[in-house]
């Protein structure tokens, strides 16, 4: 494959978007590390699949949102693949159902280790990852986005996670899962509040195309703030895991995101690209420093 192509392809899966479908799973197996030992191979098949049914989303958007013509030239954002003719619409087809494939064989050994509960988790996320663009009503484009982000990227992928180490779950682990959720759908709400204009413009309907730009505002502060608060209350409820504390940290980095957001560039969305991005670090951050400070043992 000739480099241009590799770098279309690269684009095409849009990594920005990757630490939603690697911080949970990190996030999860911190908390897994603290109560037990580590599976190796079977934490690095959840990353890969995790992985795998991010960048099968991706690909499976940018094929149903130009099919669906969602995606048109005065789109602003990172460019997309199947609108632009950079991939032909077959290619990106095969591309998403590829990935989608090799996610369920990667997941064969999880299903082993878990049971059908990963089964069941595994399918709803391949199915709602396709009709979140595919299908007559969906989930993108009728509101019900910002829902399946929290649930599937936050709830399912730490509590997930976990399972998969200790064939167990607990109460401090569906609300450490929150935090994951609530910025990942942060990410969501930069991309759809970039977007406002041309989503009602094809039809759209995500929740800030339905309720408007100051609705998107606050959605990203409310994810945000929420989120960074999360490790408060774990400390609050184990009176330990003080050191997870430092995550908060990352929330310094929303500063920029917000000032972009709130100066409200209607006439010109392209300078609120930068904030998927910052948004998306953030997560990771996140993921990171409180992973680190949970397993901290004093």
């Amino acid at each position: 494959m000739e480099p241009k192509k590799i770098m279309i392809w690269l684009s095409s899966i849009r990594p920005r978007t990757l630490p939603a479908a690697a911080a949970p799973v990190i996030i999860g197996l911190a908390l897994a590390f603290y109560d037990a030992k580590i599976n190796i191979l079977i934490a690095s098949l959840t990353l890969i699949s995790a992985l795998l049914i991010q960048i099968g989303t991706n690909l499976s958007n940018d094929y149903f949102d130009f099919i669906k013509g969602a995606d048109t030239e005065k789109r602003v954002g990172p460019v997309r693949s199947t609108q632009t003719g950079l991939v032909k619409k077959n290619e990106m087809l095969f591309a998403f159902i590829l990935t989608f494939v090799l996610a369920m064989i990667s997941g064969i050994f999880l299903v082993i280790r878990g049971g059908y509960p990963v089964v069941i988790i595994g399918v709803f996320a391949i199915i709602f990852g396709i009709l979140y663009t595919a299908g007559p009503a969906p989930l993108g484009y009728i509101g019900l986005g910002d829902i399946f982000v929290f649930i599937f990227f936050g709830l399912i992928s730490v509590a997930g996670t976990f399972y998969l180490q200790t064939l167990r779950i607990n109460s401090i682990v569906l609300i450490a899962s929150t935090a994951p959720g609530l910025l990942s759908t942060a990410i969501l709400t930069a991309n759809n509040i970039r977007d406002i204009k041309t989503d009602r413009q094809s039809g759209k309907r995500t929740l800030i195309a339905r309720l408007g730009y100051n609705f998107g505002i606050f959605e990203y502060m409310f994810c945000v703030i929420t989120a960074h608060l999360i490790p408060f209350i774990l400390v609050l409820i184990t009176k330990s895991h003080y050191f997870s504390l430092v995550s908060v940290l990352s929330i310094t980095m929303a500063v920029k995101p917000l000032k972009l957001i709130i100066s409200r560039p209607d006439q010109d969305p392209r300078s609120l690209i930068p904030v998927l991005g910052i948004t998306s670090q953030m997560l990771l951050i996140f993921a990171v420093l409180f992973s680190i400070g949970w397993n901290i043992k004093v």
